[in-house]
């Protein structure tokens, strides 16, 4: 018996806190803006 991957994680990860998630919405511009101030590397899920 092999263990497989949950399917379709990754994606609904991308979809809710990806990048362009974030830039759809004001409230998510805020987000990427506050973690630019504090310097993050990773701005969204990558």
């Amino acid at each position: 018996m092999t263990k497989r991957t949950l399917g379709g994680t990754s994606r609904k990860r991308k979809r809710t806190s990806g990048f362009r998630a974030r830039m759809r919405t004001a409230t998510g511009r805020r987000v990427i803006k506050a973690r630019r101030t504090k310097g993050r590397i990773r701005l969204a899920a990558a």
